[in-house]
C-alpha cells in the first residue's frame, strides 16, 4: 500500500505509538508544532474529512473521544487544540484523515 499513514499503522513505518485501539492509532508527529503535537488516524483508510460517508459517523466521533483520552493523558488540562485538515488548500498534505492534536503551550488564534 502507498499510502503513508497506511504504513505507519501496518508498523512497516516506525512511528512512536501514543494510543491505539481497533479504531484507530494515535502517533507522535515528527515535526511537532507544539510541545504536545500527536496525529490520530483511523486505521481503516478514509482519505480525508471530504470523503467521509454516513458509514464513518461511528469513527468520527470516535476520532474526537480518542483525541479527548490523549489530552487527558497528557495532562493537558489547561487546554489543547483539535485541527482536522482538508483538502489541498486546507493544508492537508497526507491523504489519509488524521486530527492533530497540539498542545502544551499558548495557542493562539487566528493560526495562520
Amino acid at each position: 500500500m502507498s499510502c503513508l499513514f497506511c504504513r505507519i499503522i501496518e508498523g512497516a513505518i516506525p512511528s512512536t505509538a501514543v494510543y491505539q485501539d481497533e479504531h484507530c492509532y494515535a502517533f507522535a508527529d515528527i515535526h511537532p508544532q507544539a510541545p504536545t503535537h500527536v496525529l490520530i488516524a483511523p486505521r481503516r483508510h478514509v482519505e480525508s474529512l471530504a470523503s467521509a460517508c454516513d458509514e464513518d459517523r461511528a469513527l468520527l466521533g470516535h476520532l474526537q473521544w480518542a483525541a479527548a483520552e490523549i489530552a487527558r493523558a497528557k495532562g493537558l488540562a489547561k487546554g489543547y487544540r483539535v485541527v482536522v485538515n482538508t483538502g489541498e488548500d486546507g493544508g492537508q498534505t497526507v491523504d489519509h484523515l488524521h486530527l492533530h492534536l497540539l498542545g502544551g503551550r499558548a495557542l493562539h488564534w487566528p493560526p495562520g
